[in-house]
């Protein structure tokens, strides 16, 4: 299934309009330091995780200038991300390492800043702006169940990070522990996901690119699948790539939806989501309506792709709004507003 994605997708500008849009909601602003800067290392050495495979990311270095000013301008990022931006919490800050990743389009850098006083940790990440991207953090924000922190200023933007166990890590090493009712949540969980993907049209959910949040609740354990790469929102043609269950890195998550769960209790999920989806996009309309202008007046794909992926929504559906559609902006629109009047016309209680 890997060959329904493209090997590499461009990076798109943002448009005045979306940066006036991230400026509104305070998403762009000043920043002490820049994705560039942070090319100028000059050496590296391979990290490895606890399995001891290669993590395809380096730890680099820099000289030692550049690092004093670096580290200070990481500190004030990390008070401008997570405080309110003054230097008082930079005495109490140290920054543990800085690592690049130069696999996936964003080449991100990863760095860990410690707090002296206690030793608790964070990450953030420094990557390349893309409006893809961009798109997607905030259509995640606004249509899943979680709050996505992230500051974007020029061609940088800065990232929180996402906790949870890599999507890959959990299915290789986790999920044959789990028991017969933790593998029904998960199942339950892998539906809703797959929903929800598909929905808001987030592709390439392979599972390096989400993880599994675990979160105890008296005596059973919730799971929560949380995307971790936007890179692919909106983008590709083939309608596949918008449904992790095609993606070949899941199918075990696919084999244990089949086995623990009936058809009627999937449909049930599906219309779950559909559901969520359709509040929450009603519930945050203004602002939404604002980012889908934006989008629906932006380049961020290709004519061949927005052409295969219109047909075939259109032949799911019937609606032809998509076939109406002339961008991924207004596919995507058409997508929502057919989710939010099938829900409107299904609930009694809003006629």
């Amino acid at each position: 299934m890997q060959k329904l994605i493209s090997k590499k997708k461009p990076t798109y500008p943002i448009t005045e309009a979306l940066s006036e849009y991230l400026t509104k909601y305070a998403r762009n602003i000043k920043i002490p330091i820049y994705y560039d800067d942070l090319l100028r290392y000059q050496g590296s050495v391979t990290v490895y995780d606890k399995h001891g495979n290669d993590s395809l990311w380096i730890q680099v270095y820099y000289s030692e200038y550049e690092r004093k000013e670096i580290e200070i301008s990481l500190k004030q990022m990390y008070s401008i991300l997570h405080s309110d931006g003054s230097d008082a919490l930079l005495p109490y800050l140290n920054i543990d390492s800085i690592d690049y990743c130069t696999f996936g389009n964003s080449k991100p850098f990863r760095i860990k800043v410690r707090n002296i006083l206690n030793d608790n940790y964070i990450f953030l990440y420094i990557k390349k702006a893309d409006a893809s991207r961009i798109y997607g953090l905030e259509l995640e924000h606004l249509l899943s169940p979680n709050h996505i922190n992230f500051l974007v200023h020029g061609n940088t933007l800065i990232e929180e990070h996402i906790s949870g166990i890599p999507g890959d890590d959990f299915i290789t090493h986790h999920l044959d522990k789990c028991s017969e009712q933790d593998k029904r949540e998960i199942a339950k969980e892998f539906v809703k996901f797959n929903e929800r993907c598909f929905v808001r049209l987030l592709g390439d959910m392979r599972s390096y690119n989400y993880v599994m949040v675990l979160t105890n609740d008296f005596d059973r354990i919730q799971y929560r699948i949380r995307a971790i790469d936007f890179d692919q929102q909106s983008y590709e043609g083939n309608v596949k790539v918008y449904r992790p269950q095609f993606l070949k890195e899941n199918i075990k998550l696919v084999e244990l939806v089949s086995s623990v769960l009936e058809q009627p209790s999937i449909e049930q999920y599906k219309r779950e989501e559909r559901s969520l989806l359709a509040k929450r996009a009603t519930s945050a309309n203004d602002r939404l309506q604002e980012l889908m202008t934006c989008m629906k007046r932006d380049k961020i794909s290709q004519p061949e792709k927005i052409k295969e992926l219109k047909k075939a929504l259109l032949n799911l559906t019937g609606d032809i709004e998509f076939k109406k559609a002339k961008n991924m902006g207004e596919i995507l629109d058409a997508a929502l507003d057919f989710i939010i009047r099938n829900y409107q016309n299904e609930n009694p209680y809003l006629r």
